[in-house]
């Protein structure tokens, strides 16, 4: 089954769980239902009545009735006016509501209507941002199966029976509209997949996930609080997840120092002025901190680095010789996400980047990407996500309003983009229209995680129109002024949600060389010369660069094996009167990076020590012991 045949069963399906709450509760009125990523939902309204996952089962009951009958989808249209009629006699206060702003606006509500899955029939000619008197014209499409009857865009299946496997999953509360301010409805989860062999598979991989959420992990291996004092959407790293945090950094900077990339730094405000010209105020405005200063001014913290990164570069003439530049620098931008929106680490106010600009020549530009290129593949293997996938992230024509910049420069910068992709991947890549930033296209790279989930990491964007609202040139060859394009280059993108996937990724067995904690010694009992050896032995660690820890607790040894097993110690060394006496060590190693197969044999403190060594400088993913 096919993307489009997919979505069209996950569609068919919002409609049968409409139609099957409509059976259970005839009062019911009905917002919106779109199919989603892996399923659908549909937004309802029932009064005083609460729907729990206790109605689950009866709904489902409900919707194989349907599903058995197997009603045929029909679709049929009636021009607006008879439309609002029929909203009002069957009283479904929000399809009204829907009519009337369509009526009222003309097709300039058409992205809504389309979330609303409503079907608008045009006349050839009229375009999205047609006015009032368009309305008049405009028909709505409707589809039916059986008793039930909505206001619809389609696609559909052919009939109620041809639906795959489907489990409802949660409800929650939603804004009618996403606005606060008018009613809460519920909204009613589902998913659903072409076989049931797909759906089991995805339910496996959510209790999988369940274990391995980032926020249950992170509180387990104390990387990271939240404080209500504070706020949310705004991390605490404790110790050992800023150890986490700045190893991953610290790799990233080591990579792009390979490429003679400068660090610089930046404050974390700005005056108003630097985001106008940016374009970022205009396009971002709601979302920007802001400060007024005692004499009136007004600034706003950062929710970006690039136009503080332009003006280094604006400092002083620049010579085509000195090009390309590279600007490098972790930081933290500032954004005023709202409450509801946030969740953990994957979606926060405070965010760590570790940011990079590129100024150079349109002439560099393709070798300049290649080489982020290879640092975004260097890196996420590293840590064990493989065969990244592509995607060109274009502008959407019909919606150039959302741009900066002539259309004519965002085709040629789009194709140049295109040739450095074909290069590389040829044609496997993604297709990504209206996914490109404001001021520029981009190359984005998603990454799957170890139980299938795809993400978005990390990003290469070509930006020439910062250059032209900064003035941003350099004295070519002949003497005159040529303007330079930027790359943005973000390798983690954001710290925060990019931890958030890697925690899950790796159920917080994380490589020993960025491992909170590298090795554990226990002490078998409280003898002082139980105690001194594994003291010096933590010492002598220490010295060949290695985070360690001594558990000398009253706890039985096979109580602190436990413990370090469950802060996902990589290794771990028990010492006895046998080790003091030898001065042998037999080191437990964590199972997934043990070597299979691999026999028990004492090592000498030096030995194994160096050894650990060693593979925390290579960045090795297995013991080499």
């Amino acid at each position: 089954m096919n993307d489009e045949e997919l979505h069209a069963m996950r569609h068919s399906l919002a409609h049968i769980m409409a139609q099957a709450v409509q059976h259970l509760w005839p009062e019911a009125k009905f917002g919106v239902g779109p199919a989603i990523e892996n399923g659908f939902y549909y937004d309802i309204d029932l009064g005083k009545v609460k729907i729990s996952e206790s109605d689950f089962k009866k709904i489902e009951k409900e919707m194989r009735t349907i599903i058995n009958k197997d009603y045929p989808f029909e679709r049929s249209e009636k021009p607006i006016d008879e439309a609002l009629s029929w909203a009002k006699q069957i009283g479904q206060p929000y399809k009204v509501e829907l009519l009337n702003d369509l009526k009222r606006e003309g097709t300039t509500l058409a992205h809504e209507l389309d979330a609303a899955m409503m079907g608008m029939e045009l006349p050839a000619g009229i375009s999205g941002t047609a006015h009032n008197e368009v309305a008049s014209v405009v028909d709505v499409s409707f589809y039916t199966d059986g008793d039930f009857t909505d206001l619809c865009r389609g696609p559909h299946v052919a009939s109620t029976g041809k639906v795959g496997a489907f489990k409802l999953m949660r409800v929650a509360g939603a804004y009618w509209r996403g606005n606060e301010k008018n009613a809460q409805m519920q909204r009613l989860y589902g998913v659903a997949f072409a076989t049931k062999e797909e759906l089991e598979g995805y339910l496996t991989m959510l209790e999988e996930a369940k274990k391995r959420d980032h926020r249950k992990l992170g509180q387990e291996l104390d990387l990271f609080v939240f404080s209500d004092l504070v706020g949310s959407g705004l991390p605490l790293w404790t110790p050992r997840g800023t150890i986490l945090k700045n190893e991953l950094d610290r790799y990233i900077q080591e990579l792009r120092d390979g490429y003679d990339y400068q660090q610089v730094s930046i404050p974390h405000i700005t005056k108003k002025d630097l985001y106008e010209k940016s374009g970022h105020w205009k396009k971002f405005k709601d979302e920007l901190f802001r400060i007024t200063t005692r004499d009136g001014h007004e600034f706003a913290m950062k929710p970006m680095n690039c136009p503080h990164h332009t003006q280094l570069y604006a400092a002083r003439q620049r010579s085509y010789r000195e090009l390309p530049i590279r600007y490098r620098e972790t930081t933290m931008v500032y954004r005023d996400e709202q409450s509801g929106e946030l969740g953990g680490l994957s979606r926060v106010r405070g965010i760590t980047q570790d940011d990079a600009h590129v100024f150079c020549r349109a002439t560099q530009v393709q070798e300049e990407a290649m080489k982020i290129w290879e640092i975004i593949e260097t890196f996420y293997s590293s840590l064990g996500f493989e065969s990244l996938k592509v995607r060109l992230s274009t502008h959407d024509p019909s919606k150039m309003e959302a741009y900066a910049g002539e259309e004519s420069k965002w085709i040629s910068t789009e194709e140049q983009l295109l040739r450095i992709v074909q290069s590389k991947v040829g044609d496997e890549y993604i297709s990504g229209v209206g996914e490109a930033a404001f001021y520029g296209p981009k190359i984005d790279f998603m990454a799957k995680d170890a139980i299938g989930r795809e993400h978005q990491v990390a990003t290469i964007q070509l930006d020439f129109n910062q250059p032209e609202g900064f003035d941003l040139i350099c004295k070519n060859e002949a003497g005159e002024d040529e303007r330079i394009v930027m790359l943005h280059c973000a390798i983690m993108g954001s710290h925060e949600r990019f931890l958030s996937v890697y925690i899950e990724h790796t159920a917080g067995r994380f490589p020993i060389w960025c491992s909170p904690e590298q090795l554990r010694i226990i002490s078998v009992n409280q003898e002082d010369a139980t105690l001194d050896f594994a003291r010096r032995l933590a010492e002598k660690a220490k010295e060949f660069g290695i985070r360690t820890s001594v558990d000398s607790s009253n706890e039985s040894v096979g109580k602190k094996i436990r413990s370090s097993e469950s802060w996902k110690v990589p290794y771990t060394v028990v010492i006895g009167e046998k080790e003091v006496a030898e001065g042998k060590l037999m080191p437990r190693i964590r199972s997934d990076i043990a070597v299979e197969g691999r026999p028990e044999t004492a090592l000498e403190v030096d030995r194994f020590l160096q050894s650990m060594a060693n593979e925390i400088r290579g960045r090795v993913s297995r013991s080499s012991l």
